[in-house]
């Protein structure tokens, strides 16, 4: 099984648990206990690397995430919605052609740092505009919705001790359920953070001591549970969150700050996946100020939670951010975007080669968009997913090929992504 949840049926319905959230963590800490286990690193012992995935679901306007205000057709295209170079909500700088959103800040200055870069004009093979369909192919890492019924994440996951950087290995899941990036045959885990009040530390104490004395095994499982909650847990209360923020984007912050500090352990899960929703933005989009900006400002809080809970082994941290699909180059009537297809994707750590936007760019001329309306996919996004597999977690080409995005023979990694 992909996913366990090791709960034997009688002892769950013999017993009586004030916080059911408590015990259910404890219950999928069973296998988080399996995932803290002695790691190699490579051959030479250098590198301890970890990966973490961030789906972006209802397909992020990577025209106003990184916006090209450089490419002479972009004003045209969008005239209430499209980023400035001055004034308020003006857009942060990157090159002569392209910046990011202000909702950015932080991310804009790990680019500028060489911690992060973005890759622009990227998309998966899919190109029918069904956020259902489009995310499946996202994670099934196929052509096609329904393609395999396992994620890319998991079957990478479960080459990683034939690769020998990272053995034994498991996936991490963070939120209620596994995502399909991580079903399949690697053993997988979940958390999330509390959705109700922790039980008081006397409650903990008296069910721990009760579990004990009639079911060992279950008192060990509820045991690592409470371990693990408070590990990723911890500090939440001292969180430095921007006002203005809605629950849905706190929630964010506080699962990438709970998934930094599981993976920050010398014996912490080493590749994780978590989902950030909202970014469906048919009407009321706005450019550097709106709607658009605040969602981008929650996902900004997010990456840099990471990067700080992660700061003692940045260095061997490699954090991608995609999403199904991308939206129309010409915003509609209700100052939104509609579904489309060429987008943006953003790698950031310690040994990404950042400070600067990879793009074979295809323009926003009439000629130039797909269909007439859509920005024109210059790069297959599994070939940046090959590029970091294979450069940051050694998994060989062909396997990438073969086992993990099956049938994407002709996509080469993309091989200048690291230092």
């Amino acid at each position: 099984m992909s996913s366990t949840r090791l709960i034997r049926a009688d002892a769950r319905d013999a017993l009586i648990c004030p916080d059911r959230r408590l015990f259910l963590a404890g219950a999928a800490a069973s296998m988080t206990a399996a995932l803290m286990l002695p790691r190699t690193a490579s051959a030479a012992g250098a590198r301890d690397p970890r990966l973490v995935v961030v789906i972006l679901r209802g397909a992020l306007d990577g025209l106003s995430a990184v916006p090209p205000i450089g490419d002479p057709a972009y004003a045209a295209l969008r005239p209430d919605i499209g980023l400035k170079e001055h004034g308020e909500g003006a857009a942060l700088p990157i090159d002569a052609t392209f910046a990011l959103n202000p909702g950015l800040k932080k991310l804009h200055a790990m680019v500028k740092a060489g911690d992060a870069l973005a890759v622009h004009a990227v998309a998966t093979p899919y190109r029918d505009r069904s956020h259902f369909d489009g995310q499946d192919a996202l994670e099934n890492g196929t052509a096609k919705p329904g393609g395999l019924a396992t994620g890319w994440l998991n079957r990478a996951v479960a080459e990683l001790p034939a690769a020998g950087r990272v053995k034994p290995a498991k996936g991490l899941g963070v939120g209620a359920t596994i995502p399909l990036i991580l079903r399949g045959p690697a053993p997988t885990v979940s958390w999330a953070p509390p959705r109700l009040d922790t039980a008081r530390a006397d409650t903990i104490d008296r069910l721990a001591a009760l579990y004990a004395a009639r079911d060992p095994e279950l008192a060990r499982v509820f045991e690592a549970g409470v371990a693990t909650d408070r590990l990723a847990a911890g500090g939440q209360a001292d969180s430095k969150m921007a006002p203005g923020l809605n629950r849905m984007q706190k929630n964010f912050v506080q699962l990438a700050e709970g998934t930094a500090r599981l993976m920050a352990g010398a014996e912490g899960p080493r590749v994780a996946a978590l989902s950030y929703d909202g970014w469906d933005t048919h009407a009321r989009e706005g450019g550097g100020t709106g709607r658009l900006a605040q969602l981008l400002g929650g996902l900004d809080l997010a990456l840099d939670a990471l990067k700080t809970g992660l700061q003692p082994v940045w260095k061997d941290t490699a954090v991608v951010v995609v999403t199904e699909f991308g939206r129309t180059a010409r915003e509609n009537g209700a100052d939104g975007t509609d579904h489309g297809n060429g987008t943006v994707a953003f790698l950031l750590g310690g040994a990404v080669k950042g400070g600067r936007v990879v793009a074979d760019w295809p323009g926003l001329a009439e000629k130039n968009l797909l269909d007439g309306r859509d920005l024109m996919p210059t790069t297959d996004l599994r070939a940046v997913l090959k590029g970091v597999l294979a450069d940051h977690l050694g998994v060989p080409q062909k396997v990438l090929a073969e086992k993990v995005f099956p049938g994407s023979e002709a996509v080469a990694p993309q091989r200048d992504l690291f230092a």
